[in-house]
């Protein structure tokens, strides 16, 4: 599994370019099937857009965006919004083969 970060209309720093991988990667102990974490900063003026794209085996592919001034800051808030997807994906998973009725 890899992490691409990318950036459009600008440059992100390496520290905040090393943070964005390291947080990303965490996105695996919620969801094992992450084939690609793709992270993209664009710079709009004086605001960053970030965007991420987790491509998933078989199923659903997520999105999440956040803008604001601060890099790292505005990754954070599109990391969170990722995992509440993530997770409410997951136990949308595990509800269903829970409620499947045996038959007998």
């Amino acid at each position: 599994m890899q992490v691409k970060v990318t950036s459009r209309h600008g440059t992100v720093r390496p520290d905040a370019q090393e943070y964005i991988i390291g947080k990303a990667e965490k996105l695996l102990t919620y969801f094992e099937r992450v084939t690609e974490i793709s992270v993209t900063v664009d710079f709009e003026h004086d605001d960053a857009v970030v965007e991420i794209l987790v491509d998933t085996e078989h199923k659903h592919d997520f999105v999440a965006r956040a803008e604001g001034t601060d890099v790292t800051g505005v990754f954070d808030v599109a990391l969170h919004k990722m995992e509440q997807q993530i997770r409410k994906y997951k136990e949308k998973l595990q509800n269903h083969r829970r409620d499947t009725p045996m038959s007998g």
